[in-house]
């Protein structure tokens, strides 16, 4: 008798062993929609069962500050922040919704790590799934970005790790010791540019 052929993981297709069906009917499909979706999320999210749940997803905290002068001294050390400082108006909106569409990205990322671990993943599988998903995820939101804030991103990027999307699975590792720290550090979102940008990025429950 021949041996059976061996199977792929249940979250990965014949010849693309790293695609994950679940992004592609998510992250992928919601990459697609327009900024409305992105709002969409975040109000459902926010909605209350029985009067009682917080709202979750990117939620905006205030009014979007007015832009500075650019000979105004930067408070921040992060070249993102200080860009968006001083954009103006409608540019500062156009950035906080790519924001939260990176927010909604975000949540794919959670919910395919969820069904990834329920089909039985090593952490390291997950890791690199979660850090390509991330790199992707980048790609996509640059995508609404001016060409001077995907220089400015990619700059910072090749300073920290040689790779304009910033650092490999491989990389992670080395500086976390764990694959699972490396899931982590994936799913962070930068509280700074967050901030800025009068967002806050709450995980829902998955």
């Amino acid at each position: 008798m021949r041996p059976s052929p061996p199977q792929s993981p249940p979250w990965s297709s014949p010849g693309s062993p790293s695609r994950s069906p679940f992004r592609s009917s998510s992250l992928l499909g919601r990459a697609l929609v327009p900024f409305v979706a992105a709002v969409a999320l975040f109000g459902t999210a926010g909605s209350s069962v029985a009067g009682a749940v917080e709202a979750c997803g990117s939620v905006i905290t205030a009014p979007l500050a007015r832009p500075v002068s650019a000979d105004d001294p930067c408070p921040s050390t992060d070249p993102v922040v200080c860009r968006i400082r001083v954009l103006p108006m409608d540019e500062k909106v156009e950035a906080q919704r790519t924001r939260m569409r990176y927010h909604g990205l975000l949540e794919d990322m959670r919910r395919t790590e969820a069904a990834m671990r329920e089909a039985g993943a090593t952490d390291e599988e997950i890791a690199r799934e979660m850090v390509d998903m991330r790199n992707q995820a980048k790609e996509i939101t640059r995508a609404g970005m001016t060409p001077e804030e995907v220089r400015i991103l990619e700059q910072r990027n090749v300073a920290k790790y040689g790779n304009p999307l910033g650092p490999t699975a491989d990389q992670l590792y080395v500086k976390y010791g764990s694959w699972q720290q490396v899931i982590d550090a994936s799913m962070r979102t930068s509280y700074a540019v967050d901030r800025e940008l009068s967002l806050e990025y709450r995980p829902c429950p998955v």
